[in-house]
Formats: C-alpha cells, sequence, structure tokens
C-alpha cells in the first residue's frame, strides 16, 4: 500500500510539472512575452509587445478574424461612398470600464491627437497608407479640426479620404486607429496614460489589474462590460516577459508558461523529446528581418554608408541560410526581397508578393566574391581602405538577435577584409531611439507588417519615411509610391502591383537594406489551451477566442 501510495504521489507530481504545466494552466493562463511593453499608448508605441497588448484591452472599428480578415468590432457596420473616398462607420452600443458609452468623439479626439502630436506612427494616417485627408497637414502642424474626421452624432463616425485604400477596413483594427475617451484622458496628470492600470481605460475583452512600465509580470482579467463578454471565455490570465529561449523552455516544462517562444538549439532539443513535441506549432509570421544602413554622412568614416558599393559589399557577404539554419533554427526562412515570403498574396492571382526570391540575385545574395568585388570598388571611390561600424542591437528583445549579430559581425568580417562591425547592445526602448533619431551606423531591424498589402513595407524608406530612417532619398522611388497611393495608380489595381515590383529593385539595387529572413516563430502550446489566433499582418496575437479544457 505504502508502494502503491508512492506511486500515485509522484504521478501527481509529474502531472503538476509535465510539459505545459497543465495543472497550472488550469488555473490561469500564462503568455510569453519576448521584450518589455514600450507604451500603452496607442499614439506612442511602435513595437509589436505594446500593440498586442493595446489590442487586448481596447476595441478599434473592426477587428481580424482567425483568417485575417476584417469583420465588425465597435463599428456594427459601415458604408463606403461610390468612389471610395468615405467611409460612415455606425457604431454598436459598447461600453468603456469606467462605464461612459464609446462614442464617435472617442476616435475623433484619438485620430486627431495621434496626428497633431506627430508621434512616429502618425504616419500611418497620411497618404502613403491610410490617406486620411489633410492628415499629412495637421501631423506638420495645420489645425487638428481640418481633419477628416467627423461625428454627426454619437453612433457615426465619418472618415473622408485623400484617395481610395483597397485594405481600409483591415487598417480599422489596427491600434493606432483605436478610440481613446477624451474625458478619462483628459482627467490625468500630463504624460500618464497608459502607465499604470488606473490611468489605462478599457473597452475591449480584458482590463489590466496589474502594470507598471518595465514590469517583468502583467496581470488581466475578463471585462465583464464587453460588448461580446459572452464569447470571452478567459478570466485572469498573465504575461511574463522571458528574453531567453532557455528560459522559456525551462518554463514551460514546469508549468509556469502555457504559451512559450522558443529557437535555436532548443527548438532542436524539443524536436527529440516527443511529449514536448507534441506541443510544438511553427507558426508563420509576416516579419522581416533585415539589416539597415543609415547614410547619414554625421556617421563615422564621414557618411562611408552612403556609398551604395559598399552597402553592396556587405549585403552580400551575409549568409542567410546559415543564419537560419545554425543560429535562428524556429522555421525562419531566408528571404533575398525588401517583403517578406508567405506575405501580401494577389487578390487575382493568389500569388505571394514575394514569391519569386530570385528575381534580385544579382543584387542580393551570398556571393564572397561579388561581395569583394563590391568593397575593393567602395575603397576605390572612398580612398580607404578600412571602415569601423557601429552595429546596434535591442539586447531585451531575446537571445536569437544576440546570436544572428554575432553571426554577422563574424560573416562579414571574414568575407570583407578591413570591415569591422563593433557589436553595440542595448536596452529595447533605447534602441528603437536611436533607430528614430538617427544615431546609428547598421542596425539589425524587424518590421512586423501593419497590414496585408507589401505597401507596410515600402512607405518605410519613402523621403518622408517612418519610425526607422536610412537617411536615403530618391525621386523616383517616391513617386512610385506616390503614384500607387494615391495617384493614378492607386485604382488600377495590375499596375499597382507592376509599379511596386519596380520600387523594389530601385531599393535593392541601392542596398538601402540588406533583407535577412522572414520570421517564423516556434512556439510551444500547453495541449488544454486553444483558440489563440495568429496573423501575419497587424497585431499578431489575439487572445480573444481562448479557451482551457
Amino acid at each position: 500500500m505504502k508502494k502503491i501510495f508512492m506511486l500515485l504521489m509522484i504521478c501527481a507530481l509529474l502531472m503538476m510539472t509535465g510539459c505545459g504545466g497543465d495543472s497550472n494552466s488550469e488555473k490561469k493562463l500564462s503568455v510569453m512575452l519576448e521584450s518589455n511593453i514600450v507604451s500603452l499608448d496607442s499614439g506612442k508605441c511602435t513595437d509589436s509587445a505594446s500593440f498586442e497588448m493595446i489590442a487586448n484591452c481596447i476595441d478599434g472599428l473592426m477587428q481580424l478574424d482567425a483568417n485575417g480578415k476584417p469583420i465588425p468590432a465597435i463599428a456594427e457596420s459601415f458604408d463606403v461612398s461610390e468612389d471610395g473616398k468615405t467611409y460612415t462607420f455606425h457604431l454598436r452600443d459598447a461600453k468603456w470600464a469606467n462605464g461612459d458609452p464609446v462614442t464617435a468623439d472617442d476616435f475623433v479626439f484619438a485620430w486627431r491627437r495621434h496626428c497633431q502630436k506627430a508621434e512616429e506612427y502618425a504616419y500611418i494616417m497620411g497618404n502613403t497608407v491610410a490617406c486620411v485627408k489633410n492628415a499629412d497637414a495637421v501631423t506638420k502642424g495645420a489645425d487638428p479640426k481640418t481633419l477628416g474626421v467627423s461625428a454627426p452624432d454619437a453612433k457615426t463616425f465619418v472618415v473622408e479620404l485623400d484617395a481610395p485604400v483597397p485594405f481600409f477596413p483591415a487598417l480599422m483594427s489596427f491600434p493606432t486607429f483605436y478610440p481613446i475617451n477624451e474625458k478619462f484622458y483628459n482627467s490625468l496628470a500630463e504624460g500618464s496614460y497608459g502607465t499604470t492600470p488606473e490611468t489605462f481605460l478599457s473597452n475591449g475583452a480584458f482590463v489590466l489589474t496589474e502594470y507598471l512600465p518595465g514590469a517583468a509580470n502583467i496581470q488581466l482579467k475578463k471585462n465583464a462590460d464587453y460588448w461580446n463578454a459572452d464569447k470571452v471565455s478567459l478570466s485572469d490570465w498573465q504575461y511574463q516577459v522571458v528574453s531567453s529561449s532557455d528560459n522559456a523552455l525551462t518554463a514551460f516544462k514546469n508549468g509556469t508558461l502555457n504559451v512559450a517562444v522558443i529557437s535555436g538549439s532548443q527548438v532542436e532539443h524539443v524536436a527529440k523529446d516527443a511529449d514536448l513535441a507534441k506541443n510544438l506549432q511553427s507558426v508563420p509570421s509576416g516579419a522581416l528581418s533585415y539589416v539597415s544602413f543609415n547614410q547619414d554622412p554625421k556617421n563615422h568614416h564621414a557618411g562611408a554608408l552612403a556609398n551604395v558599393n559598399l552597402r553592396l559589399a556587405i549585403s552580400n557577404a551575409v549568409d542567410r541560410e546559415s543564419l537560419t539554419e545554425n543560429y535562428v533554427m524556429n522555421g525562419s526562412t531566408p528571404t533575398y526581397t525588401a517583403i517578406p515570403i508567405h506575405f501580401a498574396p494577389n487578390a487575382k492571382t493568389g500569388k505571394f508578393f514575394a514569391e519569386d526570391q530570385k528575381q534580385f540575385a544579382d543584387v542580393v545574395s551570398f556571393d564572397v566574391t561579388k561581395a569583394q568585388e563590391y568593397l575593393a570598388k567602395a575603397k576605390e571611390e572612398l580612398g580607404k581602405d578600412s571602415f569601423e561600424f557601429d552595429l546596434i542591437y535591442a539586447n531585451d528583445s531575446g537571445n536569437t538577435v544576440v546570436k544572428v549579430v554575432q553571426a554577422i559581425k563574424s560573416q562579414v568580417e571574414e568575407n570583407l577584409p578591413g570591415v569591422v562591425l563593433k557589436l553595440q547592445p542595448m536596452p529595447k526602448a533605447e534602441y528603437l531611439d536611436k533607430l528614430t533619431t538617427n544615431s546609428y551606423d547598421i542596425a539589425v531591424a524587424n518590421w512586423v507588417p501593419d497590414y496585408d498589402d507589401p505597401m507596410t513595407f515600402f512607405t518605410l524608406w519613402t523621403t518622408s519615411g517612418c519610425e526607422i530612417s536610412e537617411h536615403w532619398s530618391n525621386a523616383d522611388y517616391d513617386k512610385i509610391i506616390t503614384d500607387c497611393s494615391t495617384g493614378d495608380l492607386a485604382a488600377d489595381y495590375d499596375a499597382r502591383w507592376q509599379a511596386m515590383y519596380d520600387a523594389e529593385k530601385i531599393l535593392l539595387e541601392n542596398a538601402v537594406i540588406a533583407p535577412l529572413y522572414t520570421n517564423a516563430n516556434a512556439v510551444l502550446i500547453s495541449p488544454n489551451v486553444s483558440g489563440i489566433e495568429f496573423h501575419v499582418a497587424g497585431v499578431g496575437r489575439v487572445f480573444k477566442s481562448v479557451t482551457l479544457k
């Protein structure tokens, strides 16, 4: 009897500490975040972790279904004018967590505020993306009341555009377009919005119960006043910030994490463990990792990176296959285009925009001989034999990026004699600040698409640009992007599609960036967790439909 009792005790212990921690996950869902949240202010945040958190707690006009298609959220329905330039959204009965009704004025306030403050993501309102009337002018100082938004009544929100935008409904699911309760916002101390649960107001599926900027643990609970509360089964749940893949795997094994992202050797380890492997999913992502070259003349070596041959040399010296196979190791795919693979299918053919990965092989490849030829030209043109550049990266965004930058440094220095890369690790907030203020030489960057169209990437590299500025300008490139956004090509689907390839050719021939790989995520999910929605554009993960067995 003692032996039987001991066996039962051991089995119970194993159940508590086994793969995914089924016992713990029945009590509370625990989800891994790979990096800290930068801001819960939808007008200030620029990172995927922050966008995901905001989307947990606030609904916009539209949301994406499990297949990535826009469906109603706060807007119960909408009408579009015949010319495609006026959207009239009809709002449902919905409440903020403080009991206030969600009104059209909440959207007017938020949109005007974003443009007036001209934060990094204000560009998305303008004529390279959403084409909201006068958005660019307001960003540059015009009266916010001239922005093309209005609230004829509490339940009607009208948006006027400068040009038709075929993906406009999907854009409305992105957090920059979410509402903010004006009365609540104005009751707070300046700069305090979104810094604690008390200064952040939800109208969505969940509310914050514990959060501080930089905190490693964030607690949420179901919003009982959510308009679609009957469809939400999660009650209390949490995020844990875990930047190490080793620690993530350990936490999943011992049950403190139910959803964990792993990479590198941990993926190999899991694949060899039959019990663990059953919990592993490879989740596609539309995110592109790439090398960003800042061509500002104030940079090291009097702006040597403004030399196209030097940039081409570095790009062609990087072995992307080795990066994904030996360092990233999570299903990510080597990429030789400015648009990620398996993203933005053509509405007529179904073919992904970047399906042909060899179309720019003459300028983007792994070819040491070609790279050294480019370098020789650069040395002659610049009159220098050696170059030293800082390579910045966020060292609190997971250990994969650390391995990647170390590999890039090794490859470039081995394949390009005379080129030295000095690794400069820093916190994510500092890293983002350097990207947005031209305070870097070279960076390994990662861009998560905001919507399922190639333009979400191409607008990054216009002269007016957004967020990351390579200090590069090309009139022909700008004209193509303008024509595709608000010009004659905006309404001609086939011509617009081809023109975007022309823009990509200019971009890559000038080596404005060096694409590295299309991201995938190796995700461990406890067997009793279901209903997580993964998207390749916009908010990457949605938890509204999650259920626990």
